[in-house]
Parts: structure tokens; sequence; C-alpha cells
């Protein structure tokens, strides 16, 4: 009887995963931007033949993917190596050279729209306007550029244009919870939602005529809701609302006149279809627990991009007779069963001051159970831990490592109340949540304080930080991944167009000089004496390396012990096979090490 060694870090790793997609408006082709070569390049698939071929050797996730309406090319936007400074080009659908569309050294571009003619582009820029972006509008065939939104109080960004277009959406980004909605017609900025003193946001819009725009929103509520504009008539209608959950994502039908809608059901997600003739909505069964990205072809097919706890990410197209979904690709980790996989129970317990917190629990099954338990603070930190498919934590898993992920106070999708909770308050309600966490995890007997281990990036990395510098006897050991070590240098380093947002978002230094300080993990060098791992991506616009520099050289003068993992062509994260194998594999033998 043969036996087979436990699964290494490369059967977990050595996974292909679908980044971003779109379709072809013949729907005879599918361009996927995936790492089936190590690094993430667009590659074709011709339906229905599903095997990918090559189509550019960037090596580079993309951050735009559009395909023209007339077939004959396509947008798509790279950085280089995790900058984030986007830079847009054009591509055939065969794949070859980009061709360089809008590009400036250091600055960023972003997608906003294309019109149905292919000829003119609309996009938002960092160039002439680093804190706030302008819209501009590019003639392809004449090379002329307009400026059409000007950016002077708050980050805009361009939504779309209407087929005619003569208007134009566009969002306000004044914080992560206050981003309302704009179109631009006839020289004059209508909002999309009557006045009010309240903060709010609108997540997504949509044109579905000339003078109807249908969007997401949370104007007057808790959660966000359906609602539509009409311009002509400049008037607000509530459309659709689900009690308890957040309506996100749209996509317009318009061959069946009908709107798939997403909506988050705190950590799953679930679909509608809604007629928009006779106002009735129905929910759709789905193959995965996240949706990544929704495509309705021209014919009134949709395509989902998507994942779940056991599930990798991979693209679906539904039958819309049959209802059934059929998997175009097929991704998953070599030599593991989706048996061995574990999915979350999703708990909840009481917080500090009785806010009822949720958390996804992960148990190590019970032969492979090491009686460890991995604290994880996601990132954000107005995000939420789902069901995603995160390799990492099927590795730990399989390795005996249980792994509990709170969505504390400042998680979306709990309401917009609920999201607030974190704005000038990094290092009070949500540490003490996570606090708390950990000490029902012990007095429910999941673990003893003596073996947990605590990990996180970007936020989670910041939360981390703090956590062992104001708790140290609750953790064994712990991991950084790009964190945030003080406030202070934080705010100072972010990118421009993140400043004007900053003092609401985490406090301002001056008039909050005082809890900055006690927010700041660098305040409690002299309490972090269990040994760590702290690892920073060199180009990481957000997180500077700088801030985790100082941060090592302070605990080493300290004496405490350190590994630190410097990524010279990583970001914000890692875009890398070699990379992701490297660090996690190091993540692993660090728990390991101190088990």
């Amino acid at each position: 009887m043969l036996t087979f060694p436990k699964p290494d870090i490369e059967q977990f790793f050595q996974t292909l995963s679908v980044q971003d997609f779109v379709l072809s408006p013949n729907e005879k082709q599918l361009v996927v931007s995936s790492n089936i070569n190590g690094h993430y390049n667009l590659w074709g698939m011709d339906l229905p033949n599903m095997f990918p071929y090559p189509l550019t050797a960037k090596n580079q996730k993309t951050h735009a993917l559009h395909y023209a309406k007339n077939g004959d090319f396509l947008i798509v936007g790279f950085d280089q190596d995790g900058d984030e400074n986007i830079q847009l080009y054009a591509l055939e659908p065969s794949g070859g050279s980009l061709l360089d569309l809008r590009q400036k050294e250091g600055e960023k571009h972003y997608f906003g729209a294309l019109t149905d003619d292919g000829e003119r582009l609309f996009y938002t820029s960092s160039k002439d306007n680093p804190s706030y972006l302008n819209g501009y509008c590019f003639d392809l065939t004449t090379g002329e550029e307009t400026v059409v939104v000007e950016g002077n109080e708050a980050i805009i960004e361009l939504i779309d244009v209407s087929a005619d277009e003569k208007s134009i959406l566009y969002s306000k980004h004044f914080s992560n919870s206050f981003m309302p909605a704009i179109v631009k017609t006839n020289g004059k900025d209508l909002s999309l939602t009557p006045p009010t003193d309240d903060e709010f946001t609108v997540t997504e819009a949509i044109f579905t005529t000339n003078d109807s725009i249908y969007f997401t929103t949370n104007y007057e509520a808790d959660f966000s809701y359906l609602a539509r504009f009409d311009i002509h008539t400049n008037e607000f209608t509530k459309v659709l609302e689900l009690e308890g959950e957040e309506l996100s994502s749209i996509k317009y039908d318009k061959t069946n006149g009908r709107l798939f809608i997403t909506s988050t059901s705190k950590a799953e997600d679930r679909l509608f279809v809604y007629d928009l003739q006779n106002n009735q909505s129905k929910q759709i069964s789905l193959p995965i627990h996240f949706i990544k990205k929704l495509i309705v072809s021209t014919k009134g097919s949709l395509y989902l991009l998507g994942e779940g706890s056991t599930q990798l990410n991979n693209i679906y197209r539904l039958d819309i007779i049959e209802r059934n979904w059929e998997q175009l690709t097929n991704y998953k980790i070599p030599g593991v069963s989706k048996e061995e996989l574990v999915e979350p129970e999703v708990v909840t317990y009481t917080s500090f001051d009785g806010l009822k917190i949720e958390a996804l629990f992960y148990r190590a099954n019970e032969e492979r159970n090491n009686g460890h338990v991995i604290h994880w603070p996601h990132g954000g930190p107005q995000s939420s831990e789902r069901k995603y498919f995160i390799s990492l934590y099927q590795l730990l898993l399989n390795r005996g490592y249980s792994i509990f992920a709170p969505n504390f106070r400042g998680s979306t999708g709990y309401g917009l109340k609920f999201m607030k909770m974190v704005e000038q308050d990094w290092g009070f309600g949500p540490r003490l949540d996570n606090v708390k966490g950990i000490e029902w995890l012990v007095e429910n007997g999941y673990v003893d304080y003596d073996k947990v281990f605590l990990m996180g990036g970007s936020f989670g990395g910041y939360m981390s930080l703090l956590l062992h510098g104001r708790h140290p006897e609750y953790f064994k050991a712990v991991v950084d991944i790009c964190g945030p070590s003080n406030l202070f240098s934080f705010i100072d380093s972010v990118p421009e167009h993140w400043k004007p947002g900053m003092h609401k978002f985490v406090g301002d230094p001056v008039e909050q000089k005082d809890k900055l300080i006690e927010d700041s993990p660098s305040t409690y060098l002299d309490h972090m004496k269990k040994p760590m791992l702290m690892i920073q991506g060199a180009n990481d616009p957000r997180v500077v390396k700088a801030e985790s520099d100082q941060l090592v050289e302070a605990l080493e003068k300290n004496g405490t012990v350190v590994d630190y993992m410097v990524l010279e062509d990583e970001g914000h994260g890692f875009s890398k096979k070699e990379n992701e194998i490297k660090v996690y594999r190091r993540i692993l033998e660090f728990f390991e090490q101190y088990r």
C-alpha cells in the first residue's frame, strides 16, 4: 500500500486563479487575467473551447479590462510590480503588443467608460490634480482630450456615460462612508439623491436609458437598497429593499429589460434578478459563496467570476432557461480533494459594550487539530471577512491550525452605522472587539491563551501590532504583513489622493494628537516581546516600506526577535506566485518554529 506525504505548500499555492475576465460582444471569446505561467497575464478562451492561449506577457495584474462593443479591441490597465500607478493600453483580441493610450510616469489612470462606437475613452487620472483627480474624455481617433469633471472638494471617479454621451455619471469620494453620486448633464450637476445632512454612499450606478439611472445606496438608511433617478424629471425613487442585507453590484440586461443584483448577506453573497417591467425580483441560486464579478452578454447570458471557502476562483455561465450553472474554468488544488478542505462556522459573540460581533471560525479537523488557533483581524478596515477561498487558510488548517476571523466594528456588510464605528477610532473599539473574540474562544474551551498566534495584513497588520503591544499575554507569536506602525507617519505617507480623507478616516494629527499616540503600535514597543515575522512589499504605496523599517529597527534595539522579509518586486500584497510561495512557506515555518 502506497503512503503519500502530506500536501506540501506548493500543492496549495501552485494553483491557478482568475483575477478578472471580460467577454467579447459576440460571446465567442473570454479574456481572463490569470497566473497560468506564475505571473498574471491576459489569456484568451475561444468558446466553447476552454483551452487558454496567451495574449500578453506583461507579468502584471490588470487594473482595468474592457471589451469595445464593436469587438475590435480591449482597454486594459496595468501597474508595475504593485506600485498602483495604472497605465491604460489598447490590445487586439488576438493579443500581441500593447498600444499606449494614457500613460504618465508616477500617475494613476482609472478606466471609466468607452463609448459604444469605441472612439472616446472616459477615465479618471491623478495627473494635474493629485489630491482630487480629474475626469477626462480622450478621443482615440483624433488624440484630442478634454477635462469633463474637475475634482475639488472630494476625490472624483467617472462611473458611466449615457449612450447619447450627453450625461456623465460620477461619484465624489469624501470617505468610504460618504460617497454621493452626481450626473453631469446639460452643463449642470444633478445629485442622484435629495439634499440631506447625513452621510451615505452610492455603491454602484448605471444608465439603463439616456434619462434613467439605477443605483445602490444607503441614503437615509442603514443598509443599501436599489434606487432610480430620472434625469428628465429630477426624481429619486426607492425601488427594492431587502431587510438586513446590503445591495451592492448591479448589471443591466438590456435584451430582456432586467437587472442582476448582488446582495451581501454578511458572510455570503446572494443574487437576484429584477424585472424592470413588472417590478418583481427573484433569487437565483449560486454555485459559490462570493461573487467577484458579473457580466451580462448582449444575448442576455450571465457570466460570473466567484469563489467559496472550499472553491477556488472560477468562471461560471448561467443557462437562463434551465437555471443551471456551467463551470467554464476548473481551477483547484492539485492532490487535495474538496472534502479535505474546511468550511468556516459563522459564530456570534458579545463585545465589551454589548455589541454583537460575527466571526468566521475555521476549525481544523479533529484528527489534525494541534490545539492552536490563529487569530486573523482582516484588512480594510472598512471591509469584511467573507467566505473567500484563501490558500493560506487551507494550508494552515491542513497542518492542524484553526483560524478565527472576526468582523469587528468597522466591517462592511452590517450596515452604515456599524461601518462608521472605526472612523477616528482605529485602536479602541475594534481592538477590544478582537480581544473579546479571543476571550470567547478561551472561555468556550476552543484554545488556551498560550496557544494563540496572531496574524494580519494591512489594517489587520496594524491591529496585530497593536494587539501585540497592548495585550502581549494573549499571544504566542505575531505575523505582520504591511501593517502601519505609527499613525502619524502613516497619515503623512499615503498616496496624495488619500490624504484629503485621512483626518476623517484615521484622525487629525493636531486636534487628536493624544488619541493617535494612544492608537499607534509604536507607542507600545517595550511590550512587544513575542517573536515576530514582518513582511513588506518594497513598492507598497499605501503602507510604505518605511512604516515597517522604523518598527523593525526599534524592536531589534529592544531585543525583540524579528524576522523581516522585504519583497523588492511587490506592493500592497503579492501578485507573483514565487513570492506568494516564499512568503507563505515562511509563515508556516514560523508557526511551526514557535508551536
